[in-house]
C-alpha cells in the first residue's frame, strides 16, 4: 500500500492509510469536531442522511509554518457546510464537499480493523476540475498525515511545506 492517492476514474481519488487503531478511536478523529479539528477541521456532523455537515477550518492550529503566497488566504477561520450522505458508526461516513472552484464533490471515509490497525479508505468523487484533483489529493494526503501522527502520539509541524512538495508530486502522477 502506497500513501500516495490513485485515481479510479477521472474524477475520483482514492487514499488507503494503516491507522493505528482501534476502529472506535479512528471513527471520533472523523466525527467528533474537537478530535477532527486535530488534523482537518472542526464543525458538527449530523450522523444521519441528508444531516448537515459542517467544516471550520484553521490551518493555524496544524502547523507553525507560514504558508506560502499561495495559501496566505487559507491561514484564519474559513467555513463550508455540507451534507451528510451516509452514516455507518463505525464504519463508513459519506458527506457533501464544497470545492474552491465553487463545484459540490463528496467523501467518503471506510474504516476497516486490520488486526489492532486500522485501514482508512479516502474516496473523493466528482472532482470535476483537474486544478481540484491536484489540489485535493495534496491536501488529503497532508491532512491524513497530521492525522497518522496524531493517532501515534506525536507532532506534525510541516503541514505548508508538505502540502505544496505533494502538489508538485501529484501534478505529476497525474499529468
Amino acid at each position: 500500500m502506497s500513501d500516495y492517492g490513485q485515481l479510479l476514474s477521472q474524477t475520483t481519488l482514492r487514499i488507503e492509510r494503516l491507522l493505528p487503531g482501534p476502529i472506535e478511536r479512528v471513527w471520533t478523529y472523523l466525527v467528533e469536531p474537537e478530535r477532527r479539528a486535530e488534523w482537518l477541521a472542526g464543525g458538527a456532523l449530523e450522523l444521519k442522511a441528508n444531516g448537515h455537515a459542517e467544516f471550520i477550518f484553521d490551518h493555524r492550529n496544524l502547523t507553525d509554518e507560514k504558508p506560502p503566497e499561495k495559501y496566505k488566504d487559507q491561514c484564519g477561520e474559513m467555513r463550508f457546510e455540507g451534507v451528510v450522505l451516509k452514516a455507518e458508526p463505525p464504519r463508513l461516513l459519506r458527506f457533501s464537499w464544497p470545492e474552491m472552484s465553487g463545484d459540490v464533490s463528496e467523501v467518503e471515509f471506510e474504516l476497516a480493523p486490520q488486526g489492532e490497525d486500522v485501514l482508512l479508505t479516502l474516496t473523493h468523487y466528482k472532482l470535476a476540475k483537474r486544478d481540484d484533483l491536484i489540489g485535493t489529493s495534496a491536501g488529503w494526503h497532508v491532512h491524513l498525515d497530521v492525522l497518522a501522527v496524531k493517532l501515534a502520539g506525536g507532532v506534525h509541524n510541516t503541514f505548508w511545506s508538505g502540502l505544496v512538495a505533494l502538489e508538485a508530486e501529484y501534478g505529476r502522477r497525474f499529468a
